[in-house]
């Protein structure tokens, strides 16, 4: 099963009607003159999006759409029919590039928004357009523009407030099946998680926010070890980073190096994305006596030289998740505060997002193949959607 997050298909709008060469002919009117009509305009491509989808994997099978062409004008001064709009619906979170040029035409952020991604051709103009006084009987008439052409690539990034970052076995899965409905696999080995994951967590009425939970990463990930730097892009829509790392790994390697490791591969990807706000989760406190869990915690810390939020969990038993998703709320409340009133603010997030993107973009690395060319090489397994949860009642 493989998470659909990019597709490329080929648009094409339609050509405008040709306009009437057309003269009246009526009884007892003799040179009536011209009455050639316009012709129709070509039907335009939009995007636009649905909240009810969650994947790209419909433009998988179909890789060309086209709109119908406008009709020919007629006698009698009548104007062709117009064609009507194609809309292709995406979902939330979509983005579409030109791949002919890399341009980025739009992002779809929100439900119903739509996107011309190709224009519909003009309408041809009759000969009637063409009377004067001097020329009263023209034969002159346009033909219709064709419609745009374009070869899309269409990049689904999820939305989520919150992005869980962390090796492999460093239970971020856990984490998400506790603070929301989402029943993720669960093992006792690496790579359990294949596919981003969104969970909806409830603090109070009318209080949520949105998780996301990609899969862990290892060194060399930025090189294509392990799954890649893939589903990194899907972090650079969140507002906070959530780093979680395992206190008392199995191998007993060291928290502190993890937390470089990832930091080390998250700036290969993106130094945009590795500035984002980020907190640091010790998870799996259950496991260590709580006098040392503390004298850890402020070794970890010291190594690290760590400024930011800290904060010790144990996912499994509950300890400190509930202050953490209480903590993790005030700031997004904080945020979205700060947004509508600092215009400033907000214009310098919307740069950032779309700088983010861009290094995102041009700085993925899937030496295994894209995820585009993962699909055409297993054409006989099933594609199925990102999975998304919400709150318990």
């Amino acid at each position: 099963m493989k998470f659909v997050d990019e597709a490329l298909v080929q648009v094409s709008a339609g050509s405008g009607g040709s306009g009437c060469l057309s003269f009246r002919r009526e009884k007892y009117i003799p040179r009536g003159g011209p009455d050639g009509g316009d012709g129709g305009d070509g039907g335009s491509v939009y995007l636009q999006a649905d909240s009810n989808l969650n994947t790209l994997v419909d433009y998988r099978y179909v890789r060309h759409y086209r709109a119908d062409n406008g009709q020919p004008g007629s006698g009698g001064n009548c104007t062709g029919k117009s064609a009507e709009d194609l809309i292709l619906l995406v979902p939330v979170g979509t983005t579409a590039l030109d791949e002919s040029t890399g341009e980025i035409i739009g992002d779809l952020t929100y439900a119903d928004q739509k996107l011309l991604i190709a224009q519909g051709g003009f309408h041809g103009l009759g000969n009637t357009r063409f009377k004067s006084s001097v020329n009263r009987a023209p034969r002159q008439t346009s033909k219709g523009t064709p419609g745009e052409q374009r070869q899309l690539r269409l990049e689904l990034k999820l939305l989520a407030d919150v992005g869980l970052l962390g090796m492999p076995n460093a239970g971020k899965s856990t984490f998400l099946s506790a603070v929301s409905a989402a029943r993720p696999k669960i093992a006792d080995y690496p790579f359990t998680t294949l596919i981003p994951q969104l969970g909806v967590v409830k603090v109070d009425a009318m209080r949520s926010f949105v998780v996301a939970d990609i899969p862990g990463l290892i060194e060399g990930a930025s090189a294509g070890e392990g799954l890649g730097v893939r589903f990194l892009r899907h972090l650079t829509r969140t507002r906070l980073l959530l780093h979680l790392i395992d206190m008392k790994p199995l191998d007993q390697s060291s928290p502190a190096d993890s937390v470089n490791l990832i930091s080390t591969e998250l700036e290969k990807f993106s130094e945009t994305l590795s500035q984002r706000p980020r907190w640091l989760v010790l998870n799996k406190a259950d496991l260590v006596a709580d006098k040392d869990a503390d004298q850890l915690r402020e070794e970890i810390l010291k190594e690290l030289a760590w400024v930011d939020e800290c904060f010790l969990i144990s996912a499994v038993s509950g300890q400190g998740v509930k202050q953490l998703c209480g903590r993790i709320m005030e700031y997004l409340e904080s945020y979205r505060e700060r947004l509508e009133d600092d215009s400033e603010f907000a214009e310098a997030e919307r740069q950032l997002i779309a700088a983010m993107q861009e290094e995102a973009r041009l700085n993925i690395n899937a030496p295994k193949g894209s995820s585009e060319e993962i699909d055409d090489e297993e054409d006989d397994e099933d594609d199925s959607d990102v999975e998304v949860y919400y709150v318990r009642d």
